[in-house]
Formats: C-alpha cells, structure tokens, sequence
C-alpha cells in the first residue's frame, strides 16, 4: 500500500513540477526496492539504519545530479554507491561514452571510452540486464575481449548494467561489476534497480527544471531576436524612400513588413507547420530585397512532399537565413540562399547553404559548441573575434543559441545544429529533428 501511494506521489510530483515531492517519492521507492529483499530477515533497529543511509544517499545524489549526467558528478556518485554493494566496482555512462568508473582495475573502462555492446543493448531495451563480459564490443578490434583482459586489468566475469530512463528515454546506464557469479544475488539486482531508479527520479527533475529555464531564456531571446532595432529602422527607411517614387510597392512592403511582425509575435514559442516557417521566412526576404536590391538575393526551396506539413518551433529558419544576409553577404554580386528539407529515417533534416564570405573551420566549431552547450549560460561572448564574415560573430551566435536551444527543448536528445563552412565559398548549418517524420508521426498514431 505504502508503495502505490509513493508511485502516486511520483506521479504527481512529475506532473506539476513538484520537486519535493519528487524527491519524497523517488526516495521512498528507492528504500523499498533496496530493502524489499530482506524485511522479512532482518531486525527493525538494522531496516531502520539501512532505511536512514538510504536517505541520506538520495540526499547527496541529488545534489550531485542537479546538473544532469557530468563526469565530475557522475565519479562522485559512484564513489558514494559503490560501498553500499558487493560490486568490485560501478561505472557510469551516458548515450555514448563512460562518464566515471570508481572501483578495481580503473584501465578497464576509463571514462570517455565509447559504450560497449551490452551497454548499448541496455539503452536500446531500457531494462536492466546481466551480462558476462560487460565491456566487450562487437565492432572494434582495440576493444578488450571478456575473456583477455588488458595488462593491470581484472577480468570481471559478470555484471548488471541498468538504464537511466528521463520521460521514457534512456539517456544513461550505471553499471556493476562484480568478480564471481555468486555475488549477484537478489539483494543485489534490488540494489542495482533501486539505484537506477533513484538516479532517473533526480535526473527526471533536471529535466523539468531544465525545461522550465530553457523556456524562459528561449522566450527572452526570441523576443530580443524579433525586436532588432537595426533591421526594424532599416525596413521603415526603406518604406519610406519607396512612398514618393513607388507608392504601390511601398504599400505592399508595408503590408508584408506588418504581417512579418504579427506572425514572429505570435509563433515564437508555438509550433506551427512547416510552411508557416517557410512563408515567414520568404517575407524576410522579401523585405531584404526591397533594401539591397532584388538582385543581391536569390533563394531556392526544396521540401520533400509530406514535410511541409510537419510541426516546427517558430521562429527556426528565418534566423539562419537572417545570419546568411547579414554576414555572409558581400559588398557586391549576388547571395544564393538555398533551404533543403529531406527526411533521414524518422528524423528531419534541414539545411540552410548560402555562397557568401564563409567562416574559418575555428569559428564554425565555435559556433557549434556555443550552440550545444546548452548549459552555460555564457555561451555567446565565445564568438568574440576571428570571424572571417561580415560583421560580428556574436549576432549569429545568439540566434544559433536560440534556435539549438528550441530544437533540443522540443525534439529531444540526438537533436541539435551543425555547421560546414569554408572561407570564401559560403556556409551550411544543418538542423536535425529526431523523429520528426510524416513517416514516424503516422507510425506513432497507429
């Protein structure tokens, strides 16, 4: 009874945001889990130290995991967890590498080793799993074999990997080695899943706080990004030169200019379809080309049927095209802008080339990083100098930040930018929407 209430509660907690209440719960069930193996045997005065030693884990991991799977955070988890089992030792992954090993033979599996192949079994099925041979991987001959251990390492016979799961995606493992069979016992898997589990409840309230502040600087940046003083001022300079010697197109610029503005107002933090993206952004242009003349720019669209109809966070594409325009236009000839839309599985693609000025391969990655790392907040004073494009890097940077912040916020993990430049020949970024397909969204409905 006691469990369905805390099942309840975490629930609940999830829901609302409620981060006490979260704790109270994943705790809770964390303490049934690791006891429930042995509350019939042992005394009340043990249950109770044990129930005690367990909170106070729960208390220190979360203060450990409040900034998401670091390796600095992940070492001292395990640090802390390791004594609590029968494990020679416990190991911590993300989705692509090992974050921390704490135990025997730290040469095994150093951090930053790629996963190995029952790790990535555990991710994919999202259940905890036994193996032997926990790190062997079927692709690379460099790995070390189950059954040769590398010089100064232990050989570790069998061990438990078990998922890290936040909204229903794995998105890490924590790992027990152990060197004899008879190790793993019952209390021992309950330990290993109540671990996991107490890790995904914290990691889950990351998540949720993370979402909520990601929100919030998305919605600041997008108005700071809709409201450009200087493309505003520019647009109505350029309305009014057209008033006296083109009335006509000075009304439809007008007409474009205030529909431009109502629909980026109105969609910053909405998804809308595709084309909705695609229209606002041909408006941009529309009024770029008023300003520098209908010859300085020239674009061309490509959208694989089906994808026009997919759902987008406003205020995506026109930002690049923006950068394009602003950066990597030269003083004369013309600025091809081309936008590509394909499907790659169940993600989407999109792609946004111009032939401008281009950047050096230093300030592409740059760019990238500022754009990924989505936890500092200082991302965007990295671009100071060395750009090799028009006026600063910074600009672009920003609205990178912004558009790789909303990609991750509504398309998950595996979404993100990429950038391809080369200096003199123009510049590519690449947006990926994970799941995002016609094709994925009909499966899904089924």
């Amino acid at each position: 009874m006691v469990v369905v209430a805390l099942i309840i509660l975490l629930a609940w907690g999830l829901t609302v945001s409620n981060l006490a209440a979260t704790m109270i719960a994943g705790g809770g069930l964390a303490v049934s889990i690791v006891l429930v193996g042995s509350t019939s045997v042992v005394p009340d005065n043990l249950r109770s130290q044990a129930t005690e030693r367990t909170l106070r884990l729960a208390s220190k991991t979360l203060d450990l995991m409040k900034s998401g799977l670091s390796s600095d955070g992940c070492k001292l988890v395990c640090q802390l967890l390791l004594p609590e089992t029968q494990a020679a030792a416990v190991a911590m992954t993300d989705t692509r590498e090992t974050l921390a090993y704490v135990g025997e033979s730290v040469t095994y599996r150093p951090p930053g080793m790629p996963v190995s192949e029952p790790t990535r079994k555990v991710l994919d099925s999202k259940h905890m799993q036994t193996f032997t041979g926990i790190d062997w991987h079927a692709n690379k001959e460099s790995e070390p074999s189950p059954s040769v251990p590398q010089e100064g390492s232990a050989r570790y016979p069998i061990g438990v990997v078990a998922p890290l799961i936040v909204s229903g995606r794995a998105v890490g493992t924590i790992k027990f080695y152990f060197r004899r069979g008879r190790d793993v016992d019952r209390t021992q898997l309950a330990i290993a899943r109540g671990f996991s589990e107490l890790l995904s409840t914290q990691l889950s309230t990351y998540a949720l706080d993370r979402q909520a502040e990601l929100t919030a600087q998305a919605e600041v940046k997008a108005l700071q990004a809709q409201i450009n003083p200087h493309f505003l001022f520019n647009t109505l300079n350029t309305i009014a030169s057209f008033t006296r010697v083109d009335p006509t197109k000075a009304r439809n610029l007008l007409r474009e200019f205030s529909t431009f503005y109502r629909s980026t107002l109105q969609s910053s933090q909405s998804l809308i379809p595709l084309s909705a993206e695609l229209e606002q952004t041909r408006r941009y242009l529309t009024i770029e080309k008023a300003r520098f003349g209908e010859n300085r720019i020239v674009e061309s669209e490509h959208v694989e049927p089906g994808c026009e109809k997919i759902p987008v966070p406003g205020f995506l594409i026109q930002p690049i095209v923006e950068n394009s325009v602003r950066h990597a236009m030269r003083d004369e000839g013309t600025l091809h802008i081309d936008v590509q839309v394909v499907t790659d599985g169940d993600d989407v693609m999109i792609a946004v080339a111009d032939d401008g000025l281009g950047m050096d391969e230093d300030v592409a990655k740059r760019l990238v990083d500022a754009s990924n790392r989505l936890a500092e907040n200082t991302r965007e004073s990295v671009l100071g100098a060395g750009s090799s494009g028009k006026g600063s890097a910074q600009g672009a940077g920003i609205a990178l930040s912004n558009v790789a912040e909303r990609v991750e916020h509504f398309y998950g993990i595996g979404s993100g930018v990429e950038i391809m430049s080369k200096p003199g020949e123009g510049t590519v970024v690449t947006l990926r929407l994970v799941n995002a397909s016609p094709k994925h969204h009909k499966q899904k409905d089924s």
